[in-house]
């Protein structure tokens, strides 16, 4: 707490000192797009049309690593942590507030420590260029999700150029992906509405708009720029044993993927068929094949469930279910410990002083911890939103509801 409230009161002039050393994007129209109840910015976009018609894509992503060094409370705490955790009813972060909710977090019309990556992409959406810079930023506007989706409908408002730019990119990448047997789980969260002690009053189903889709794709493709660019590097020089930090996801087990198939065959699916074992785009087609369906739900559990589990690691095998050949976590170091190990990593090869394989023998260690401390969190996310639907509906004992079956064993029905 101390170091975060050190850091705090010299902000000012950690910027001052920091603006000769980095690349001045304050001037570039810059905005941030994030839920209504968000505390930490961790990432901002910026687009600028270039002359010969293509396009600046700035993905500039909170340099939380400027704060928390190797060897700092402030660093041991977060390895400790690992993640943040997003309960219901509240928010256990990572780092301190001084730090997640204040100088590190990208807050509207103040100057802000940023490192981006920076594209420059055609009407394709093809990267013709990539660039990966410490940069100073101002975000002149705080969108929520629904805010930037009203600007793009009603077609007026601020940023409405570069929002519209914005989403035409992302829809093209979203196809991109798609043809290339991406697999969309689609979104299935509940959001609830809590009085002033906690007491769940409502719950809805959360609506995926085009605003969140269009902030997915741009994460995406920072993630697996920074990925691929560092790959790159490590395959031109065999002899340094560079490391790094991959998002990896593992192919569905064998006798997994054909439970799936005789179960949705026995639906009435075609699901690869004449195939031995049904790949990434027999599993992308299937969830198209079930969209609006009666069974949609129930189809949809059972192949998430057939699904390995995406795990951090040095060693690279791709990533399955985004259709990725390389993959890392970059885009929130505020919440995620492995985004601050990429950002350092990639500040090490562009300072021309790479980590080895030797220096960060730990890596490895790390990237199992980070594993692990993620799946606690997923699970303490999951039993939160569990307990408030089970406090929700204890209110309603006596009443009758239509439900879905969405599995049978031995000792029950779910």
């Amino acid at each position: 707490m101390a170091e975060a409230r050190a850091a705090a009161e010299r902000h000012a002039q950690i910027i001052e000192e920091e603006l000769p050393k980095r690349t001045d994007f304050r001037g570039t129209p810059t905005m941030t797009i994030d839920p209504a109840d968000a505390k930490d910015f961790d990432d901002a976009l910026s687009l600028v049309e270039l002359p010969n018609g293509e396009y600046e894509v700035g993905v500039h992503i909170a340099d939380a690593t400027h704060f928390v060094r190797p060897g700092t409370a402030l660093d041991d705490e977060a390895v400790r942590r690992g993640t943040s955790v997003y309960l219901v009813d509240s928010t256990i972060p990572m780092l301190p507030h001084e730090l997640s909710g204040n100088i590190a977090s990208l807050k509207p019309d103040e100057d802000r420590l940023a490192f981006s990556a920076v594209f420059r992409m055609n009407d394709k959406a093809e990267v013709i260029d990539r660039k990966f810079q410490k940069t100073v930023i101002r975000s002149q506007k705080r969108f929520t999700y629904e805010e930037a989706q009203e600007v793009l409908t009603s077609g007026r408002g601020p940023f409405i150029k570069e929002l519209g730019r914005l989403r035409q990119l992302a829809r093209v990448m979203r196809k991109k992906r798609a043809n290339e047997g991406a697999i969309d789980f689609g979104d299935n969260e509940v959001k609830f509405t809590l009085d002033e002690t906690g007491k769940p009053l409502k719950v809805t189903r959360k609506t995926r708009l085009e605003t969140m889709l269009m902030i997915e794709e741009f994460m995406l493709l920072a993630n697996r720029e920074v990925a691929t660019y560092i790959t790159e590097l490590a395959k031109k020089v065999p002899e340094k044993n560079l490391v790094f930090l991959y998002r990896i996801h593992d192919e569905p087990k064998e006798d997994r993927i054909q439970e799936l198939a005789t179960f949705v065959r026995a639906i009435g699916y075609e699901f690869g068929k004449n195939k031995k074992r049904p790949g990434v785009k027999d599993i992308a087609k299937l969830l198209k094949d079930i969209e609006g369906k009666p069974e949609e739900h129930l189809i949809r559990t059972a192949t998430l469930r057939s699904m390995a589990k995406a795990i951090y690691s040095t060693k690279n095998i791709g990533h399955f279910g985004l259709a990725f050949e390389y993959y890392t976590h970059f885009t929130s170091p505020i919440r995620r410990y492995p985004d601050m190990l990429a950002h350092r990593i990639l500040a090490s090869h562009l300072d021309g002083k790479p980590i080895t394989r030797q220096e960060y023998s730990h890596l490895e260690k790390m990237c199992i911890e980070a594993s692990a401390r993620e799946a606690e969190a997923v699970d303490a996310e999951r039993e939160s939103i569990r307990y408030k639907l089970v406090e929700f509906m204890s209110t309603k004992i006596g009443q009758s509801f239509d439900g879905v079956i969405s599995g049978v064993t031995d000792w029950g029905l779910y």
